[in-house]
């Protein structure tokens, strides 16, 4: 029995110049471009697909998706109606209403924008207003400062650290640090991303 008021299911967001899209093989070319700025894959402590990989990293988030554990996003920018990366929940147990966002990147011209901020906002605020989420989480690599400062800009806590935990493309071993947003701390961490939507505004 799903405690989600509704199950996490493919559908658009949108909110000013950003638009979530269900992720398709359509979105493959989009990615590919958006991969090879800043040669994103080639960071260890990311998932970024190589741009000749991206019909088989798209195809592996369906999959997910068919499995009900993974519902996947591609980001447009509309101001120039380009695909500049991608984002997903994960992890979806709908039996205690918990999923977590992840597998977020984006071309290396658009990163350290509002693009982070409001793709955030609509994923939490559909997250926890529309599907009636308990728990959002997240998890990324303990090398991955960059990651970790960002999600704490959100204003989520910092739960633990999993050790040993998953492996790296490189194959080595990595620790993964968690953290979450809870059902009831929701409305102040969305003032503050709204407040930080409009200060990047203005």
């Amino acid at each position: 029995m799903s405690a989600f008021a509704q199950a996490p299911w493919p559908c658009t967001l949108e909110m000013g110049s950003v638009r979530l899209e269900p992720l398709g093989l359509s979105h493959a070319a989009g990615l590919a471009k958006a991969a090879a700025d800043g040669s994103l894959w080639q960071l260890r402590v990311t998932s970024v697909p190589e741009p000749e990989a991206t019909v088989s990293y798209i195809e592996a988030a369906l999959m997910g998706q068919a499995a009900g554990h993974m519902c996947p996003f591609a980001v447009r920018d509309l101001q120039t109606d380009q695909i500049i990366g991608s984002t997903r929940y994960h992890d979806i147990i709908t039996e205690v209403a918990r999923l977590e966002i992840g597998y977020t990147w984006y071309a290396k011209h658009h990163q350290r924008s509002h693009i982070n901020t409001i793709c955030k906002l609509l994923l939490m605020s559909h997250a926890f207003e529309t599907l009636g989420a308990q728990t959002v989480g997240w998890r990324t690599d303990n090398f991955n400062f960059a990651s970790q400062r960002a999600i704490e800009r959100l204003g989520a806590k910092r739960d633990g650290v999993l050790r040993g935990h998953a492996l790296r493309r490189d194959g080595t071993v990595r620790d993964t640090v968690m953290y979450s947003v809870t059902r009831g701390e929701w409305p102040e961490i969305k003032a503050h991303l709204t407040d930080l939507i409009g200060r990047y505004a203005g």
